[in-house]
């Protein structure tokens, strides 16, 4: 169960217009969200990050921005955030449904090229506790990536490594949507989901 109850009905009015996209988008609203209008510039200014990192163009294509949060996301533990990210790999990232099964085994599975690999070596390396990132991560990055890429990268690293933190710590109760999801494709490799069911 969440430890902190969500914001009262009038703080989630000043956030009326995120409220409603995410309804029509998703079919429902983040958990996280309602816990996090208890502090709306913290709000405001998580959901620009979150925007700049996963949903603005670049180089990094959104599936695997979606794959490395997902990598990142379980190293540290977060099921909340491992679920989430499962499922917008695949409703948004457009990710096979088989890749994201075969995603915890990312360095053995012939779904995953190169390129992926190094980005998810990264993403689990840094999402670990203590972090083991090395130089070699970074040399073998730069095999398949620019120095923008890369940024691009350890941006979605740094985004979950604050997600996974703040929904871990409240227990933020898992939405319907990515629970059915995570459980369908993601509970075959081991995944449960913690303290964030009731």
């Amino acid at each position: 169960m969440t430890r902190v109850s969500p914001a009262p009905a009038e703080r989630l009015a000043e956030f009326a217009d995120d409220i409603e996209r995410a309804r029509r988008q998703r079919g429902y609203v983040p958990n996280s969200w309602l816990m996090l209008a208890r502090r709306p510039k913290v709000f405001r200014a998580l959901r620009a990050l979150h925007e700049a990192v996963l949903a603005d163009p670049g180089e990094i294509p959104g599936a695997l921005r979606f794959m490395v949060g997902e990598v990142v996301s379980n190293a540290a533990g977060c099921r909340y955030c491992t679920a989430h990210n499962a499922e917008n790999a695949a409703k948004r990232g457009r990710v096979a449904e088989e890749k994201i099964r075969a995603l915890w085994q990312y360095r053995s599975s012939p779904l995953f090229t190169p390129a992926e690999r190094a980005a998810l070596d990264l993403a689990l390396a840094a999402g670990s506790c203590p972090p083991s990132v090395t130089d070699e991560h970074f040399l073998e990055l730069r095999k398949h990536f620019s120095e923008d890429a890369i940024i691009e990268i350890v941006a979605v690293i740094a985004l979950f490594g604050w997600q996974n933190r703040w929904n871990d710590a409240l227990a933020t109760e898992l939405e319907q949507h990515p629970l059915e999801f995570a459980s369908i494709h993601l509970a075959p490799s081991g995944w449960t989901p913690g303290v964030h069911v009731k």
